[in-house]
């Protein structure tokens, strides 16, 4: 070997030797032995920083196998501080088990974007997915003790996630939990403890929070009272929809029961606060409570009347219930409504005695008379039915030719036109009264959209009266008919025959009584029609037309009306059940159905039992 190549070796071990200075980011020895690609070299908001800025445990190299752990409270103290007190940090590590660091949430550590950028985990339109790692994971639910259901899923179904997914500004999770310093709940420091949740909410929704902050409910949380309600209370959490959305809680169909009447009708709470206890129960009885309950939306509400953010106690004048406003306030839905009368008494049972006294009296009269009736026809047709069935009638067999006519074709179409326009009344009426019946829900499934039930109830109403005029024209133009009409008229010998049938019941007597074509059984029926149609009609008349009887009679009459339409419908309905149904179709003497009212004929037998005394033969039966 030369002198000139001794020279060459001894330079090259010398640099191999000598101390190397710090290395730059993005120079060959940290890339050489951390093998960091092109793409994976610092960039971002970090890219104008160097490797020992972060890595301080490198800045002597060479280093060893585990140079210090990034600080990023060298740059970012405020935030790591305020970190290390959140539900994430150091002080909840027994809770979260330390499993949140800051690349967690803000992506790669040597490519950090800033939340502005698009491609930034903690972009606004990403935030629900980088959150949802965690919160919307089972496993991790279950290991943390996660106790919220789907979150992530929530949010995203709500207003505030809909409108992010479509680029507008909006409500993230930051927004209402803080970014670093995310606390539970249940600290008072948390932007989503229920004391400071109305403010969380009127950073966004300033207006809102002001009127809020005047109302009795803000009034009450401002006193510090824990049960008043705050924004989430009424609106939901995570899943808060519009008020037009059917599943949002402020949907004009679930204020009374889920918005409202979850803290007015909490028998608990409306002790603890001397609340009345029968407001919510009045109000789901009323119309509009039976209407709302049945799906119609333009009825009125809780916050129809008392107003949404801005609710005052009736004594107040700014308040929308106060006497002074009640015309206004009922006038948005019933014009002139109140002009010339008081409405009385609000929210209360119209059937308690001290509320409207006519409507508990009249209540209480068809209660005993409803029991008395139906009692009595239930006895009378058991003994009936009890009594063929140990004697057995006679049922000839004879050809329609040969039977007396009972019913001409005019009393059959006043029959047909009166029976399916009843079938269609019970139908639609009891469905307002019990809305969530399982039969009735396929024709209030309609009501949302086209109100269906209020249609076909006034139409089968305006039918039936139809078959009241038809009826009386009939008997204006056919002498035979008034004939037959005039033997419904009620005399002695109906009680003699009662009496007589009773005794044969009872079996103090061989054979029935004689029985007229037209007996006890029939004038009853004819002139409960007459007298039921009649009662129905005008009380739903001053139903139909609530706002001229709002307008123009006394206090009281709506509601006096609602009874009587109520209770004289539940009589009508019992006694065709129990008294007309038998004696058509479970009588023996014509089971299983007598077809005068399809051919003008009833059967044979029923023609004998009518006239016992005229012989065996049905023609004589008249």
């Amino acid at each position: 070997m030369n002198a000139r190549a001794r020279m060459v070796m001894a330079f090259c071990l010398v640099l191999a030797w000598a101390p190397a200075s710090p290395p730059r980011a993005g120079e060959t020895p940290c890339m050489d032995c951390h093998e960091l690609s092109h793409e994976a070299e610092p960039a971002g908001v970090h890219a104008i920083l160097e490797c020992t800025d972060c890595h301080a445990g490198a800045a002597e190299f060479p280093h060893g196998d585990d140079p210090s752990r990034v600080d990023c409270a060298l740059c970012h103290a405020e935030a790591v501080e305020a970190f290390g007190a959140s539900i994430h940090g150091p002080s909840f590590e027994g809770l979260n088990g330390g499993a949140v660091s800051c690349s967690l949430c803000h992506g790669q550590v040597h490519r950090l974007l800033p939340s502005t950028d698009p491609a930034s985990p903690v972009h606004p339109a990403r935030l629900p997915g980088t959150c949802g790692a965690c919160h919307a994971n089972p496993e991790m639910a279950h290991r943390y003790r996660l106790r919220l259901v789907q979150p992530i899923q929530a949010y995203q179904a709500s207003v505030h996630g809909r409108a992010l997914q479509a680029g507008r500004m909006s409500a993230d999770c930051t927004s209402c939990h803080g970014s670093h310093d995310i606390r539970p709940a249940a600290d008072p420091a948390s932007q989503v403890n229920h004391a400071r949740v109305q403010d969380t909410c009127g950073a966004c929704h300033q207006e809102i929070a002001a009127v809020y902050a005047e109302s009795i409910h803000g009034q009450a949380h401002a006193l510090g009272i824990r049960e008043s309600p705050v924004c989430t209370d009424c609106h939901g959490e995570h899943r808060i929809l519009s008020p037009a959305e059917k599943g949002s809680p402020v949907y004009a169909t679930n204020i009374p029961k889920q918005t409202c009447g979850r803290c007015h009708g909490d028998l608990r709470l409306a002790r603890k606060f001397g609340l009345p206890e029968s407001k919510v129960p009045a109000y789901q009885d009323s119309y509009h409570g039976l209407a709302s309950r049945s799906g119609v939306q333009t009825v009125a509400n809780c916050g129809s009347c008392h107003g949404v953010h801005d609710v005052l106690p009736s004594s107040d004048p700014r308040s929308t219930v106060h006497p002074a406003n009640l015309p206004a306030t009922c006038g948005k839905c019933h014009p002139g409504a109140l002009a010339r009368t008081s409405i009385g008494p609000v929210h209360v049972q119209p059937t308690e005695k001290g509320a409207n006294p006519a409507a508990y009296y009249v209540r209480l009269a068809y209660l005993w008379l409803i029991v008395l009736t139906v009692s009595g026809m239930l006895l009378h047709n058991g003994m009936d039915l009890l009594r063929k069935m140990l004697t057995p009638p006679a049922r000839p067999k004879m050809d329609d030719a040969q039977l007396p006519e009972r019913m001409s074709m005019g009393f059959r179409i006043a029959h047909i036109l009166m029976a399916g326009s009843f079938v269609a009344l019970v139908y639609t009426g009891f469905a307002l009264t019990y809305p969530e019946a399982w039969w009735a829900r396929p024709l209030l499934s309609w009501e949302e959209s086209l109100g269906l039930r209020g249609y076909l109830h006034r139409t089968a109403a305006l039918v039936m009266l139809a078959a009241l005029a038809f009826h009386a024209v009939h008997l204006l133009v056919d002498r035979r008919a008034r004939t037959c009409i005039r033997q419904m008229v009620p005399g002695r010998h109906d009680a003699v025959e009662l009496k007589e049938r009773i005794r044969y019941f009872l079996g103090r007597r061989p054979q029935p009584p004689v029985s007229p074509a037209l007996g006890y059984a029939e004038k009853m029926e004819y002139l409960a029609l007459i007298w039921g149609s009649l009662v129905m009609a005008v009380s739903g008349f001053l139903l139909w037309f609530e706002d001229f009887t709002l307008r123009y009679l006394p206090a009281g009459t709506a509601d006096l009306a609602t009874v009587v339409h109520l209770y004289e419908a539940i009589l009508a309905s019992l006694a065709i059940l129990v008294w007309h149904f038998y004696f058509v179709i479970f009588d023996p003497v014509v089971y299983p159905m007598d077809r005068a009212w399809l051919t003008g004929r009833s059967p044979a037998a029923r023609a004998l039992e009518r006239a016992p005394a005229a012989g065996t033969d049905p023609a004589e039966a008249t």
